[in-house]
């Protein structure tokens, strides 16, 4: 884990204190949007404590980082909070905890996927690939569902009371990443190939379109665009050639 600013964290926690203190005798209804913000501030830093251990999250952001990227996300739930479902449920408190600590998940887990680079495949798109097995078009999910970043967490049901615990096994990213490099070395030209991997990186840290650029020696004045180009024609390429039973015995 990344040494963090001690600190600064100290003058965080006690200004969260302070807060919450000025809230006490207040109730839901009575505090503002800030006020409830607030109150839930522990929530976040409880929540982030538990990915700051775990092997996803190491040595990719500090736990101040964990923090501030679920405050953000505890922002924008409060926002979308059905004040007439939480109330109607037969326990209010654990309603919006349940709410807002979904969000908050959420927030930090797309926080680490961005920062550290991997791929995930989202479980219900390996569930449709699955489910047809001779289907040409599965392997076009799968790599589109790879290089799109499609986000893995479903953000839409805005409802407390449908939230379904993500019991799906984990799966080796660098496995994952070998398997990938593999086909592109088969199918893919030289250009493609270091374009790929370098854009999602698949065996080092990502590099930014001109960056890439430079490397491959792409000295035009709209280099993004043409790196843009070479990547959806790589994909184009690994999907066309791809037999689905490489896709699926890989699964």
């Amino acid at each position: 884990m990344k040494k963090y600013n001690i600190q600064n964290y100290i003058r965080y926690k006690n200004d969260v204190e302070k807060t919450i203190a000025r809230n006490e005798g207040l109730t839901w209804g009575e505090m503002s949007r800030d006020q409830l913000v607030a109150q839930f501030l522990p929530l976040v830093e409880n929540l982030a404590r538990k990915f700051s251990t775990s092997d996803q999250a190491s040595g990719v952001l500090s736990i101040n980082d964990l923090i501030q990227e679920g405050n953000y996300g505890l922002v924008a739930a409060v926002d979308k909070i059905n004040w007439d479902t939480i109330l109607d449920s037969e326990d209010p408190e654990k309603t919006i905890k349940s709410f807002l600590s979904k969000r908050i998940k959420g927030a930090i887990r797309r926080a680490i996927d961005i920062n550290r680079g991997d791929v995930r495949i989202p479980e219900h798109k390996l569930n449709e690939i699955r489910k047809s097995p001779d289907d040409e078009r599965m392997v076009a999910m799968f790599f589109n569902s790879v290089f799109s970043s499609i986000d893995a967490y479903d953000n839409d049901d805005e409802n407390p009371h449908f939230q379904v615990p993500d019991t799906s096994e984990p799966y080796n990213i660098a496995i994952m990443n070998s398997y990938l490099l593999g086909l592109m070395k088969e199918y893919l030209t030289p250009l493609q190939y270091d374009v790929v991997r370098l854009s999602y990186g698949l065996d080092q840290d990502k590099m930014p379109a001109t960056q890439i650029a430079v490397y491959c020696n792409i000295n035009v004045a709209t280099a993004n665009v043409r790196i843009s180009q070479i990547k959806k024609e790589a994909i184009d390429t690994l999907i066309a050639n791809t037999d689905p039973s490489q896709v699926l015995d890989f699964l």
